[in-house]
């Protein structure tokens, strides 16, 4: 597929992406019911720079060899929301969007190759430009069973937007790719969270009616009547839009397991950065 990445309507973003921090939780059983094993995503709080309960007691986990593989299914798991065109696309759509312009989320190995574009001394500008911007081709191959993205690259050449995209940009406008982040947790949200980690790693069934108002494993309805705490409280966030289809190796996170920092904050950087500003910020 041939994609055109877009940069982020929020001028406070220099990067065109926006970083998802997201911990899952399984859980054997749905109680009182005849399901089989489910899973839960719950938000990491260290996505907003603060700290994470779940994790602080997961990175100790890794001091034991023989509790790593626990750590590493609890670990947070990585993703980047990104929007732009699809000018080329192997997959047959029934039908297409008025809005042109499609949202993604991509996985770590994908977006190590898409980082790489800010390293290249050869390319000047973004390559979300407008004028001077480049291609991204995506390329799947398989290796050892599993997918593997290690082939896509940037176009060599720049390439300025077509007319039809132009008015497509000036007809929808951009995404905030912010407001597609999940919602900071509460306080009580924040206690859910804890209790249905330590829920799942006692090898408890999920709970529908205790957690059910505030995260609940896709495709099951909320139920009401929460014990745990009022009914006003915020339901668990919309459903995500669908994900670049990536599998990611079993080590993806161990890189993270010596007490990882959170990423840098943006603010510190110009609102019209161009890559070597960028680069600057990752390092």
């Amino acid at each position: 597929a041939v994609i055109r990445f877009l940069p982020d309507k929020d001028p406070n973003n220099t990067f065109f992406w926006a970083e998802r921090a997201m911990i899952k939780l399984p859980f054997n059983s749905v109680k009182g019911e005849s399901t089989g094993s489910v899973q839960v995503q719950v938000p990491c709080m260290e996505m907003w720079g603060e700290p994470c309960s779940i994790l602080a007691e997961v990175r100790g986990w890794f001091k034991d060899k023989s509790l790593e593989d626990m750590g590493r299914k609890y670990w947070k798991k990585r993703s980047y929301i990104f929007q732009g065109f699809v000018n080329e696309s192997p997959l047959q759509e029934d039908t297409t969007p008025e809005n042109p312009i499609r949202r993604f989320i991509i996985g770590p190995q994908i977006f190590q190759i898409i980082k790489q574009a800010l390293m290249d001394p050869d390319m000047e500008e973004l390559p979300t430009d407008y004028t001077a911007g480049v291609d991204f081709r995506l390329t799947k191959t398989s290796k050892g069973g599993y997918a593997d993205y290690s082939t896509s690259n940037w176009a060599r050449r720049e390439r300025p937007l077509s007319d039809a995209e132009m008015k497509a940009i000036e007809a929808n406008g951009l995404f905030n790719l912010g407001d597609f982040l999940p919602k900071k947790p509460g306080e009580v949200e924040l206690k859910v969270m804890q209790e249905m980690f330590e829920s799942s790693v006692d090898g408890e069934a999920y709970d529908a009616d205790k957690f059910g108002q505030y995260f609940r494993p896709a495709g099951m309805a909320a139920r009401t009547g929460d014990p745990v705490a009022p009914a006003t409280t915020t339901p668990a966030p919309a459903p995500t839009p669908a994900p670049v289809a990536e599998t990611a190796p079993a080590t993806e996170t161990t890189e993270e397991k010596a007490e990882p920092a959170p990423a840098p904050k943006a603010e510190a950087a110009p609102a019209e950065g161009n890559a070597q500003d960028i680069l600057a910020m990752i390092r």
